[in-house]
């Protein structure tokens, strides 16, 4: 059943401080139109400039990603971007009056929280996923980092990381699909070890950092007290009580999880492998990832989305079918001429694939139009009808004894002529569940990949003929 896009039912507003900028900031996620994405408004600046959350607008990756249009940058765009993933909501503008998402406690758990309890409103324009057809690797052999992305029929994920620290290790996490991200992923917390404050605080980072809103790793035992209070005061923080108690982690924060930090960085890609511009339908794998290999290998799967799009839609029609001529004849009651169908490659709980060999030979061309065959646009919207027919008296007993008739043909496009020699295939999909013999789908015809219609019919199905 095709899925349509949503956006939040109202407004939501948080206020935070910015982690590496320090500034106080507003951010207003609202909700936006169909086929909108995902936008950030700087609201403080100069005509309120938008920047569209995407992978070609990224100019930073130090410890955040940060997005560029027109010289109107937002840092640390991605534990937001992540919730509204993981929430499924397609479309938002994100308003904020300073440069930087605000950290909030350092995961997306806020976010998500916000976004659960306005609810979401269902848009009219459907989802359109990015469904990966062939396996993508990519790597940076210097900096060890590794991706491979593997078709999937869900956005999964695994990731390895490994900090060669004591207190780290080597770690693992997965999300077998997006449902888990609201428990298993959202409350996991960024993190840092010590031994790089110093370095972030001398880079003018983490000026918002704080023990609320960041896991602090300690990997030595030869922290002193001093050097402490002068990180403190480094980080304008000597107000700070801090306590090192050996390896592990600053003042005893609990880790929610033991592999936390491994959670985060699987948040992370979320978040930023959202610049893709399209839902995943993938297994994204991921060895020692951070927002740099993140957001290059973003720009690896935005080219396989162009690749694919130019390629067109690939069926395997060199498998066996699920129903062969002998089949179909046994389920519809039509018989040539008027037979369009001639086999059945897949049906699943809510779609179909079936194919239309166009030959030659067939009488409709001896008329339509002799020198230039051209196969019918009414005849297309039959087959692609008769394929319908099918999927729906797959679904009863005795398909023989029933019969389907067109109610309603709806937002029909021919987008490219049909010729002797083309193989039509049919693809399906339930728009509504089916209701008393009624059969709403919408379906797309495709030639060599192309699709060359598309139309949306309902149907009934009756039961008129008697048992032998």
């Amino acid at each position: 059943m095709a899925e349509k896009q949503r956006t939040l039912k109202s407004a939501v507003k948080l206020i935070g401080v910015g982690l590496h900028t320090g500034e106080k900031v507003t951010l207003e996620i609202c909700p936006a139109p169909d086929n909108h994405g995902y936008k950030f408004q700087r609201t403080d600046l100069e005509g309120e400039p938008v920047i569209k959350a995407d992978v070609d607008l990224v100019v930073a990756t130090d410890r955040g990603t940060t997005l560029e249009y027109k010289g109107a940058r937002v840092y640390t765009t991605e534990h937001v971007l992540a919730a509204l993933v993981g929430c499924q909501v397609d479309n938002a503008l994100i308003r904020l009056d300073g440069p930087e998402v605000p950290i909030m406690d350092g995961s997306a758990l806020p976010f998500v929280h916000a976004f659960e309890t306005t609810g979401y409103e269902e848009q009219e324009a459907e989802r359109i996923y990015f469904v990966l057809t062939e396996n993508v690797p990519w790597e940076d052999t210097d900096k060890g980092i590794e991706f491979l992305a593997i078709p999937d029929t869900n956005y999964r994920l695994t990731v390895m990381v490994d900090y060669k620290s004591p207190v780290l290790g080597t770690q693992h996490a997965s999300m077998y699909h997006l449902a888990e991200f609201n428990s298993e992923i959202a409350k996991c917390r960024t993190f840092v070890f010590l031994r790089e404050l110093e370095f972030l605080a001398s880079n003018n980072l983490i000026k918002g950092g704080d023990l609320d809103n960041a896991i602090v790793l300690v990997d030595r035992m030869d922290v002193s007290q001093d050097e402490m209070n002068r990180l403190a005061k480094l980080l304008g923080k000597e107000e700070l009580k801090v306590s090192i108690q050996g390896i592990g982690v600053l003042n005893s924060t609990k880790l929610q999880y033991e592999n936390e930090p491994a959670r985060h960085k699987l948040l992370d890609i979320v978040g930023d492998l959202a610049l893709v511009g399209r839902p995943i339908k993938a297994h994204i794998l991921a060895a020692r990832p951070g927002h740099s290999g993140n957001v290059r290998f973003a720009k690896v799967l935005k080219d396989q989305i162009k690749k694919q799009e130019q390629a067109g839609k690939h069926f395997d029609l060199t498998k066996a079918p699920l129903y062969n001529i002998n089949d179909i004849e046994r389920m519809l009651p039509h018989r040539f001429p008027f037979l369009m169908v001639d086999k059945i490659m897949e049906i699943h709980e809510d779609s179909i694939v079936g194919v239309k060999n166009v030959t030659m030979n067939e009488p409709i061309f001896t008329g339509h139009f002799p020198g230039n065959p051209v196969f019918p646009g009414v005849l297309q919207i039959e087959a692609m009808a008769q394929v319908g027919g099918i999927f729906a008296l797959s679904k009863v007993d005795e398909p023989h004894l029933y019969s389907t008739y067109f109610m309603k043909i709806d937002k029909v496009k021919f987008k490219q002529k049909v010729v002797p020699g083309d193989t039509l295939v049919f693809e399906l999909n339930l728009l509504s569940p089916i209701r008393r013999g009624l059969v709403e789908m919408g379906g797309k015809a495709y030639v060599n990949g192309k699709m060359v219609m598309e139309a949306e019919m309902l149907a009934q199905v009756v039961k008129d003929k008697a048992a032998e």
